[in-house]
């Protein structure tokens, strides 16, 4: 089906397919058929120039990166979050690695059975603090847990020395997926106050 219609077609397609005759489209219809037209176009051309654009953001941030370890003799393949800036740090840019995180339904349920029988069991008064994270990390929204409550957990794999406490934590760790990971660059410019203003370029959706 033919996306846009003009006033060269004799005949216009509804969105059911019936065929309309050029004789009974209003002047409305018709102006919404060439500006719609119009604004598809310029933003198919944006769409395309923001992707190639981020591309070379992309590139440059990697050079970036890759020259100054080079320099100070450091071998690093995960760049992760870094910042660089010009020379006297009136242009600072940031890339920042966002990793979405899930958790295997059957590992997480069988860290909880684990955490429940810690919390049965007498725990000693100096790990006491930590029921109150066990209980609140599993807690629901809209049937999801909260990642940063369930991941504050394993900070504390070393500070209890309980082997189910441990156990748990294992079993926590393995049921971690991280199905994709979205990288997004931020450049600002520094004003004249010394603060950072941010150049507003909406990368996420790309």
């Amino acid at each position: 089906m033919k996306i846009t219609q003009t006033s060269k077609d004799k005949t216009w397609y509804d969105e059911k397919g019936t065929g309309v005759p050029l004789n009974r489209i209003n002047k409305v219809e018709r102006l919404h058929e060439r500006l719609s037209g119009s604004l598809l176009k310029k933003a198919q051309k944006l769409n395309k120039d923001l992707k190639a654009f981020k591309e070379l953001v992309n590139d440059y941030c990697t050079q970036a990166f890759d020259a100054f370890m080079a320099d100070k003799n450091v071998d690093i393949n995960h760049k992760g979050n870094f910042t660089w800036y010009n020379f006297n740090r009136t242009i600072k840019v940031e890339v920042s690695v966002n990793e979405r995180i899930e958790f295997d339904d059957m590992g997480i349920k069988a860290a909880k059975q684990k955490l429940d029988d810690f919390l049965s069991i007498s725990v000693e008064s100096k790990n006491e603090f930590v029921k109150d994270l066990i209980l609140t990390a599993f807690e629901t929204s809209r049937g999801k847990l909260d990642v940063k409550k369930v991941m504050q957990l394993i900070r504390y794999k070393s500070k209890i020395d309980a082997p189910i406490f441990k156990q748990a934590i294992e079993l926590l760790e393995q049921s971690i997926r991280r199905p994709d990971s979205k990288t997004y660059f931020r450049v600002w410019l520094k004003g004249r106050d010394g603060k950072y203003e941010n150049i507003d370029l909406n990368f996420s959706s790309i």
